[in-house]
């Protein structure tokens, strides 16, 4: 992705070159330049650290040294932190870059860890989406409370860390400031990524639409290790150039990036690559991500949507979270029935476990259920938000197994009461139901007095609930 110019008082060739012109001596004089620094852990040299300015990949050599070509589009040389060591981090925001600046050293001194990060934790916000004083005052009272719950929960010898996968705000960059503060009140080391509404519009085009997310967050596109995990961030938000027109794209120059950054990463690791827009309902040049990917066990996280779906599509599996927001802090749900919430996951390994945390509600909260009265007999219909198809979902009439519960495509008839229409909900009239296919329906006598619904996952958990019928 083209950036704005970080360096000062680097002078490109214009117009037409001759051997005798200026633009010649500064151009030859930048690509002699290196950025050159070290890695160390508590004073000594670390060997083997990955180092980029999002252009160029290196490893520091067995003095902890590193060289970088000068790229006059570079703005940041970040770590690939690695296995092994804390994350850099001021109150719990990722500091594992610094600016490049006119004759600067770029060193970095990390933390050893004092214990195995093999097994860790991290969670997964999409979509906290602030947009004034009233949603950030929800966030801070109900989703910040509830991760500080969770993580205590962990005990305090869990390595946990924290992904924002977009949307951090809602196009008031001022709110930054906010939604930092909230990563401050979880205490855990949290990393962010762009989206849509977390870009300058009207300043130009893609190259100038993160200017501000840049200064607060640094590089839009990095990774980091923890255990045998390979974390990667991607920009995958294209802005067009006029109003809020943007596309799901990854730029050239990030699979280039990427595409080095992956040959320092072994095989049997496990990667986990973070974007904003989904990959599969969205991005249009999926296909030349998913090749540099090729060979790895990939997940992606990815949020925008405001509702949950789990798509297995070419070995690659993706986690389309339900938001923080929900449907943009206008209640408890998305726009498809999940609660607002966030992704949970427990890495063991090279393997990795998860479940939907709904704020404010246990972890088992993971069905809803609805029974509507038609003719001459009821329907059930059950919601099961975090669903995929390696899930089994079966249904029991006053304590009798039915069997499994069918599977339909359609809307959660709770959205269709908060949000269908132009006046609902009053806050903001533009949300609407969304379609989804995690809903299982089933037909009954009127004389059946009890439902319970229980649900199996993939790891072979089993979640339930139960209904009284009036």
């Amino acid at each position: 992705m083209k950036r704005r110019v970080f360096l000062q008082n680097l002078v490109l060739a214009t117009g037409a070159l001759f051997v005798s012109s200026p633009g010649v001596f500064a151009h030859e004089k930048a690509s002699r330049q290196k950025l050159k620094g070290t890695v160390t852990a508590k004073g000594a040299k670390l060997k083997d650290v990955v180092v980029s300015d999002g252009f160029s990949v290196v490893t520091t050599d067995r003095k902890g040294r590193f060289e970088l070509p000068m790229n006059p589009k570079a703005r940041f040389v970040f770590l690939s932190v690695p296995a092994g060591y804390a994350f850099p981090q001021e109150n719990s925001l990722a500091r594992h870059y610094l600016p490049i600046q006119e004759n600067a050293n770029y060193n970095f001194d990390l933390t050893p860890l004092n214990q195995d990060d093999t097994r860790h934790k991290f969670i997964v916000w999409a979509d906290p989406q602030v947009k004034n004083a009233n949603d950030v005052k929800l966030m801070m009272q109900e989703s910040v409370p509830d991760v500080q719950k969770l993580v205590q929960a962990m005990g305090p010898d869990t390595l946990v860390h924290g992904m924002s996968v977009g949307d951090l705000v809602w196009d008031e960059l001022a709110l930054f400031q906010d939604y930092n503060k909230a990563v401050a009140a979880m205490g855990i080391p949290f990393f962010q990524a762009l989206g849509n509404h977390d870009m300058d519009y009207r300043l130009g085009g893609d190259e100038t639409s993160d200017a501000t997310f840049q200064k607060v967050y640094g590089p839009t596109y990095y990774s980091f290790n923890r255990g045998k995990v390979h974390y990667i961030v991607l920009d995958d938000v294209r802005y067009l150039g006029t109003e809020r027109d943007y596309d799901g794209h990854v730029s050239e120059q990030q699979l280039a990036w990427l595409k080095q950054d992956l040959a320092f990463v072994p095989k049997d690791h496990l990667v986990i690559l973070n974007l904003h827009i989904p990959v599969f309902l969205g991005v249009k040049n999926k296909k030349d991500l998913l090749k540099t990917l090729k060979g790895y066990q990939v997940h992606i996280m990815s949020g925008h949507t405001h509702y949950n779906q789990n798509i297995v599509q070419d070995g690659v599996f993706e986690h389309v979270h339900g938001t923080v927001c929900g449907a943009w802090w206008t209640g408890p749900i998305c726009t498809d029935g999940t609660p607002g919430g966030y992704g949970v996951y427990e890495v063991d390994g090279n393997q990795l476990k998860w479940h939907y945390k709904s704020t404010g509600l246990p972890s088992s909260h993971q069905v809803s259920l609805h029974v509507e009265t038609l003719t001459n007999q009821k329907r059930l219909m059950a919601n099961v938000w975090n669903y995929d198809p390696a899930w089994k979902v079966e249904w029991f009439a006053d304590g009798v197994r039915q069997g499994e519960l069918k599977q339909t495509t359609g809307f959660d008839p709770v959205t269709i009461t908060m949000f269908e229409g132009p006046k609902r909900p009053a806050k903001r009239g533009f949300a609407e139901p969304a379609k989804t296919d995690h809903l299982f329906m089933a037909h009954f006598s009127p004389t059946v007095k009890t439902v319970r619904v229980v649900a199996t996952d993939r790891f072979g958990t089993t979640f339930e609930n139960q209904i009284e019928i009036a």
